[in-house]
């Protein structure tokens, strides 16, 4: 298969140009090619397929029929590649769970995944078995034992990988629901200090320097957490920071009116701390966004807030998303937007992709930046909004789905 007359872009920026497709790969990258069998552009963009790091199954549910509809919902935004979230019912952390994730035989996005690198808190799940059988990465929460941190680092020094954490002390969160601050004073509910990520995010990145491993930190939501990792970068600290869309382009004044959908972890940032984070954005701070795809169903989330579910809905619109809430806006190029949620997720998880070059697995994403995507989705943030852009076709290993 020939793409003609396609913007293609990536993480080195735009060009236009044909694609040749054989046997699942990308065979030339050229201008005016020409075969029998041809698709047209006419004019869209044709991007790697996005990488999600951070996504959950509806209601934290490990079941074949929701593993199905993730997969597809994923393609409808443009993901190629999803990695789960281990915390999941039951969770992904040991063997025959593992297998189960990874044996689907699946009509969208491929479906990766994540494990749970402590059983329970007290004791190491099996990590070196667990990635020969292919896992991504072991995951891990800050605030476990941290003679079993010790432990989980000197497993990745022998394997020369990445460890996910999300950073977050359990014991100074308490029973905070949303943001602390105004919004959280005005509707009398207990609020979420950004004390706790600070502080683990500064102990773990001294983890990552003293063992030499490299860390993604999940989900951030304070500009001190990123400027740590900035300057631990600059010095040779090998951590990454991933944000949601969501803490880009929203902030707690969501949750007026008590409202449940706005119930994401990590919380919803006032208004100046998602400035602050966009200016990090824009700056080139941060390394990886995810829709933090989490649906609920309404059983849930129509309930107390205190009570409700965390999570929200996003993947199926993400794409337009980014392009509206970032590129559109002038935060980021279109090239850079590829670059966060194509290449660099792809090296996070040590695969080969996240460009358009000869020899690359063809998972593309063939996108109209002058059409528009309509959010329908009842529990979606973006109820309502008419989204820039929008997702064409998608092909994951050479073919369309």
């Amino acid at each position: 298969m020939i793409i003609k007359n396609a913007i293609v872009c990536d993480a080195r920026g735009e060009k236009r140009a044909d694609v040749e497709i054989l046997h699942g790969r990308i065979t030339k990258v050229a201008p005016s090619l020409e075969g029998e069998d041809l698709l047209d552009a006419k004019g869209a963009y044709l991007l790697p397929g996005l990488i999600d790091l951070n996504v959950s199954p509806s209601d934290g549910q490990l079941n074949a029929s929701r593993l199905q509809a993730l997969s597809k919902a994923a393609l409808k935004g443009g993901v190629t590649t999803l990695v789960l979230n281990p915390q999941s019912e039951p969770a992904i952390n040991n063997e025959i769970v593992l297998e189960f994730v990874l044996d689907r035989k699946l009509e969208g996005a491929e479906i990766k995944s994540a494990i749970c690198a402590t059983q329970d808190d007290k004791a190491l799940s099996n990590i070196a078995i667990l990635l020969k059988k292919g896992a991504v990465a072991p995951s891990l929460v800050s605030s476990v034992d941290s003679n079993l941190i010790r432990r989980i680092f000197e497993y990745m020094k022998m394997y020369e990988g990445t460890v996910f954490c999300s950073a977050q002390d359990k014991a100074l969160n308490g029973n905070g629901v949303m943001f602390e601050g105004a919004v959280s004073a005005s509707l009398g509910l207990p609020g979420i200090p950004v004390l706790g990520e600070i502080i683990h995010v500064s102990k773990m990145i001294e983890i990552a320097r003293y063992f030499d491993v490299q860390v993604l930190f999940k989900g951030l939501f304070t500009r001190r957490a990123i400027e740590m990792i900035t300057q631990a970068k600059k010095e040779g600290v090998k951590v990454f920071s991933e944000i949601s869309i969501h803490h880009l382009a929203l902030d707690d004044s969501a949750c007026d009116g008590f409202n449940t959908y706005a119930k994401i972890f990590p919380p919803l940032s006032d208004a100046k701390g998602k400035e602050s984070l966009r200016e990090s954005l824009k700056k080139g701070e941060i390394d990886m966004l995810t829709s933090l795809h989490s649906p609920q169903s309404k059983v849930y989330k129509e309930v107390a807030f205190y009570d409700a579910a965390y999570g929200t809905e996003a993947i199926e619109e993400i794409l337009p998303l980014y392009y509206s809430k970032l590129v559109k806006s002038g935060l980021i190029s279109l090239s850079k937007l590829s670059e966060m949620v194509s290449l660099t997720p792809a090296r996070m998880i040590g695969e080969n992709s996240g460009l358009i070059e000869v020899g690359q697995a063809a998972d593309l994403v063939l996108f109209d930046a002058a059409a528009t995507t309509a959010v329908e989705n009842a529990q979606s943030l973006y109820r309502g909004e008419t989204l820039e852009g929008k997702v064409v076709s998608v092909m994951v290993g050479g073919a369309f789905r």
